[in-house]
């Protein structure tokens, strides 16, 4: 299945043809997609209205420099604030409580979140971090976690199987973490395996190559997807790939042979979130047996409700708290 990106503020008449085909499971949206809060609401309404199945509508949500609402919203702060916190479980969960209720009271399902990479100076990641200590961002994940669920919202963790001990931003670059499996094991995979035990329900994948492991980018290698993540690992959840626009994709080839790619290593689902390679990848799905129950455990109820939440007084108590650790 395909979660792909839309232009603006408003559907196009293409765009809801987009949104017919039967290989689109949800649409993602961004900072360009955002005038207001009301028109947030309209545009997912309208989603869901030009699709004749349920859609997933998601977006990065984290906080700091990644948050795409931001007027009228919660002042995120990043997850960094909280290595200076290593043991503040109860403000990480408020964190995720927050982001992740402002997101469902718009009608939304999910938040891309939470990052459980290693601050360790990579550049897409940066802030984004909770913490360089692999037992530091467990025990936060995991509390993380659990105030996504406490929202309703299930728990996206990213970007498996660790994207902080590489410089390059794989935005736009090619990333390449020449380290052994066990070193990989013994650091970066220790929050994720903690998140999996603790009940996460969806992973994304790193678009980073680990030559010691497999030669392929995570998201396109079955080495890491069937034998490690769902074999090893024991995840049974749902395995997205990262952005098959950014430039760290690009090693297989065009849009169709990087979706072919994701999938045919294990992804269930395909992030195309530029429009112009939407049209494309359509195409590429054209024969391939299409599951669209994959969504289903991420999926919630689509009915706005910003007014009720912000009225009370433990969504206002929350909000000042967190806005706080700033």
């Amino acid at each position: 299945m395909l979660i792909i990106g839309v232009a603006g503020t408003e559907l196009t008449e293409q765009e809801r043809d987009w949104l017919q085909h039967p290989a689109c499971g949800g649409v993602i949206l961004f900072a360009r997609n955002f005038e207001s809060r009301d028109q947030v609401i309209e545009l997912t309404r309208a989603i869901r209205a030009a699709a004749p199945q349920p859609q997933l509508i998601c977006v990065d949500q984290e906080g700091g420099r990644v948050q795409r609402f931001r007027e009228g919203f919660s002042a995120l702060p990043p997850l960094e604030v909280f290595a200076s916190r290593p043991d503040d479980t109860a403000a990480a969960a408020d964190h995720a409580w927050l982001m992740a209720s402002e997101i469902r009271a718009l009608g939304m399902d999910l938040s891309f979140a939470p990052v459980l990479d290693l601050g360790r100076g990579n550049r897409a990641i940066g802030n984004r971090a909770f913490s360089a200590d692999p037992q530091v961002i467990a025990r936060l994940g995991t509390a993380y976690i659990e105030g996504l669920h406490r929202a309703d919202m299930a728990a996206t963790i990213k970007h498996f199987p660790g994207h902080g001990s590489v410089l390059e931003d794989t935005h736009f670059d090619t990333a390449i973490d020449p380290r052994s499996y066990e070193e990989i094991r013994e650091l970066d995979m220790v929050p994720f395996a903690q998140a999996i035990q603790n009940g996460a329900d969806a992973v994304m994948m790193a678009h980073v190559i680990y030559p010691q492991v497999s030669e392929d980018p995570a998201g396109y290698s079955t080495r890491w997807i069937r034998d490690i993540l769902r074999g090893e690992l024991g995840f049974n959840g749902v395995v997205f790939s990262d952005d098959i626009g950014m430039a760290a994709a690009h090693s297989t080839g065009g849009v169709a042979s990087r979706i072919h790619a994701h999938l045919d290593a294990g992804c269930d689902v395909v992030l195309v979130c530029h429009p112009e390679l939407v049209p494309e990848a359509l195409i590429a799905m054209q024969g391939r047996t299409l599951l669209p129950e994959v969504l289903q455990p991420l999926l919630r109820s689509p009915e706005p409700h910003w007014q009720d939440l912000t009225a009370s007084k433990s969504y206002q108590d929350i909000r000042q708290l967190v806005e706080s650790l700033a």
